[in-house]
């Protein structure tokens, strides 16, 4: 088995944690809120968690979505969970603007726009306040 990106680092700047999974900040300056959910243990696909598990991780998704649609006022939320690349089940939050770089492709298309224009970072702190806020409700992993 190859060495797992999402096992060997934090995958982001980490926001906010759990026992079960962690949401990270990307570094992508033409994409200020985009986040990742990752979940801790390595698994592959959604499938191979319990449902539970599945629940509890998508419960943390929507959260983190409606955190970025809060703090960022994009025009639309793309979710998406690929894993080619990197086999350890995550989720992409990722805040999306009719004129960003690569709208209406998704954000590993082709760039549209050279010159999208730049939108004002939320400072890490005052993202990780805000999801402290919504996802203490998930704190507790309601399978223990």
């Amino acid at each position: 088995m190859h060495p797992c990106e999402l096992c060997e680092s934090t995958g982001g700047k980490e926001l906010w944690s759990s026992a079960a999974c962690r949401v990270v900040r990307v570094d992508d300056p033409c994409y200020p809120g985009f986040c990742r959910v990752i979940w801790r243990e390595h698994v592959r696909e959604m499938t191979d968690l319990p449902p539970a598990q599945r629940r509890y991780l998508m419960d943390v998704v929507f959260a983190v979505e409606e955190v970025v649609r809060g703090l960022c006022s994009p025009a639309k939320i793309n979710l998406a969970s690929f894993g080619n690349m990197t086999p350890h089940v995550h989720w992409h939050v990722i805040p999306r603007w009719p004129d960003d770089r690569h709208f209406p492709e998704p954000i590993w298309g082709s760039v549209r726009r050279e010159n999208a224009p730049m939108r004002s970072p939320v400072a890490d702190d005052d993202f990780a306040a805000a999801l402290a806020v919504a996802l203490s409700p998930l704190q507790v992993l309601p399978w223990n």
